[in-house]
């Protein structure tokens, strides 16, 4: 079941780069940095596999993937600069948005200021959610959107340049990719129930 639910984001993910191309980078990128789960580390890599294939180029699919950062940071600033705190702790619980999650992102913004924006994207958890903050505390919009677009160019750039790797050795590298799927699909497991069980504590307390 598991296996099955993990091989159905793969492929819907695999299936819009083919299909959309750069659009497709965009879109998926757009999700992940919209408080959706939905893995870059899945998204950059095979659109870099297909730079592999000379069907993008590495620049091209790293602004894309830069550009749907930004598109989607922007929805989740808008949610934090127009709902505020108290609407996204209400609702965010029904796409697994924790109080923690928000006060760990909270906290890194109020520390750092501006320049989290720009430090988080190469962050777990963090990048996922500064959004969040910066529109609750209405921070400049042009900054937001320029730091949002510099930081994630390296994210961007990094997971697509692994892809490209592995494509130009994927035949070698095919025939042991198998032996991994198990561990793959237990480690996913642990990650989304530890996440789920968290949250629900969360909640409880």
């Amino acid at each position: 079941m598991l296996e099955l639910i993990i091989n159905t984001i793969t492929t819907f993910i695999i299936d819009a780069i083919s299909l959309f191309g750069y659009w497709g980078i965009i879109a998926m990128m757009a999700i992940e940095s919209a408080c959706i789960p939905l893995p870059s580390e899945i998204i950059m890599p095979f659109a870099g596999f297909l730079v592999s294939q000379n069907k993008f180029s590495l620049l091209g699919v790293t602004l894309a993937g830069a550009f749907g950062c930004v598109v989607g940071s922007i929805i989740a600033y808008i949610v934090g600069y127009c709902g505020g705190r108290a609407t996204i702790e209400k609702y965010g619980k029904y796409i697994l948005i924790s109080k923690h999650d928000i006060k760990i992102a909270d906290d890194f913004f109020n520390k750092y200021g501006s320049v989290a924006i720009f430090l988080s994207r190469l962050m777990p958890v963090i990048r996922t959610f500064i959004s969040l903050p910066a529109g609750i505390a209405k921070m400049n919009f042009a900054k937001f959107v320029i730091y949002t677009f510099l930081g994630s160019l390296p994210w961007c750039l990094a997971l697509a340049y692994i892809g490209k790797k592995l494509g130009e050795h994927w035949d070698t590298l095919g025939v042991y990719f198998h032996k991994f799927d198990i561990a793959i699909v237990l480690i996913i497991f642990v990650m989304i129930f530890w996440y789920i069980q968290r949250h629900f504590k969360q909640k409880q307390s």
